[in-house]
């Protein structure tokens, strides 16, 4: 599955809403899928932080490398094992373990990666969006599309309750869980009135977790 025909803005989306879950200590932190550096610039600009980066794009890296301290460039699976241990006091998967093969692995490795205090903090789309759950319920549609909820890269789909769920787990400490990017739509609002309001998760697009160690 190729990334080479991905829309403008998807290697360099700057993710203001991610900054705000980053602990402002983190003094050495690993994005994971760091694009061509655009949101490791963004922390730098906030609290000057040490930042390496793992990119799967080579054309991405190369811009990242003028940004980061340190990138690595392929499959993120392949350096975890290289990376110091109780390093990190922050480790960024914004919108990256969706894609992976066995996203419960990597959480699993890169736990030991973290310092006493580290979080890992990611972004992971909802299959139970609103616009994905009707086609799936009403139009009985699961179709791929190049980008979005249904991006035909995602090898994961999750939702809420199986984000939580993966990181308790596998061990973590949940420490925030929230939606993030929610639809300016009114019809999740109209689908939960004969719900009573018991699937308001599907307004987000996506869910962002804070996680680190028991």
């Amino acid at each position: 599955m190729s990334y080479k025909n991905k829309p403008d803005g998807y290697f360099n989306n700057p993710r203001n809403e991610m900054l705000s879950f980053l602990p402002l200590d983190a003094k050495k932190i690993l994005d994971v899928g760091c694009g061509n550096g655009t949101f490791a610039k963004a922390i730098k600009e906030i609290n000057n932080a040490e930042i390496w980066g793992i990119e799967l794009m080579a054309d991405e890296a190369i811009e990242a490398k003028t940004i980061l301290d340190k990138t690595f460039v392929g499959p993120c699976e392949d350096y975890i094992d290289d990376l110091p241990e109780g390093y990190f006091d922050a480790i960024y998967f914004n919108d990256v373990l969706e894609h992976l093969v066995d996203p419960y692995t990597v959480l699993q490795k890169i736990k030991s990666k973290l310092s006493p205090q580290g979080v890992v903090i990611s972004s992971i789309p909802n299959i139970r969006y609103h616009s994905a759950l009707v086609k799936l319920l009403f139009n009985k549609d699961f179709e791929y599309t190049d980008h979005g909820v249904m991006d035909k890269t995602h090898l994961r789909f999750f939702t809420k309750k199986s984000i939580y769920n993966m990181y308790t787990n596998l061990g973590y400490d949940v420490k925030k869980h929230v939606g993030i990017n929610p639809t300016k739509s009114i019809k999740p609002f109209l689908y939960n009135i004969p719900l009573l309001f018991t699937a308001t998760d599907i307004k987000y697009l996506q869910f962002a977790t804070v996680a680190g160690i028991k």
